[in-house]
């Protein structure tokens, strides 16, 4: 099937990027880096049409044109705040889309909802509380952009609760994982410099991609069998 076809390049094209990183060559990564998100693109591209298409082809864009604008973050502060705010509308568009998918199933569970408000909200708190006396001018975009990928998050949680499984599963994981590789792009760039920074920040970057794409794919399936 073309999907398949497209999702396994998908992976092995990024293994092989990662060990790109983890070897040190980061000069071949950086020309090899526009080309991951394109094949996810193709992937939803090709997928039968379903009612969120479009959002999740829009929060793919915009991944791919943060990930082009940060290749240049060390040209200058303004592609770094450019690529922030690419991000930022992706992470919007990944709101919409959670949003819309919770329209069709559910399902409720006020206690673990309540839990995972307060972690997400711990998690916020921590976050600026580090990360605030190393921002400077930019404590204000960073501020807004930790408050919408928690948004996203909260989303995430939501539909955990009301989608049908494994896609629930999938989208949540892939949500904590994109906050986490989000997070350590952060503190790598602000607070202290993490080992392996590259390697991480990608590999649960596209990880993260990966799984809220596949977890959407299953929301919508009908007769396609999905990687």
């Amino acid at each position: 099937m073309k999907i398949n076809s497209i999702l396994n390049s998908f992976i092995g094209f990024s293994c092989i990027y990662l060990l790109i990183i983890l070897f040190g060559k980061e000069d071949i990564a950086w020309f090899l880096k526009p080309f991951l998100l394109p094949f996810l693109l193709l992937a939803v591209y090709f997928h039968e049409r379903f009612a969120t298409r479009n959002i999740l082809l829009g929060a793919l864009t915009l991944s791919w044109i943060g990930d082009i604008i940060l290749l240049f973050a060390d040209k200058g502060e303004l592609y770094f705040i450019f690529g922030l705010v690419a991000f930022l509308f992706s992470h919007i568009f990944y709101i919409l889309l959670f949003n819309k998918q919770l329209k069709m199933y559910l399902k409720k569970s006020r206690t673990i909802y309540w839990i995972g408000i307060t972690l997400i909200i711990t998690y916020l708190l921590i976050m600026m509380l580090l990360l605030m006396p190393y921002l400077g001018d930019l404590l204000l975009p960073v501020f807004v952009y930790a408050m919408t990928i928690s948004i996203m998050l909260l989303f995430a949680l939501k539909g955990f609760l009301n989608w049908k499984k494994p896609a629930n599963s999938y989208i949540l994981i892939g949500a904590i994982i994109f906050v986490a590789s989000d997070s350590i792009l952060a503190f790598d760039k602000f607070y202290t410099h993490i080992q392996y920074n590259s390697f991480l920040i990608m590999s649960t970057y596209l990880t993260a991609q990966y799984l809220i794409m596949r977890g959407i794919f299953d929301l919508n399936k009908k007769k396609l069998h999905i990687l």
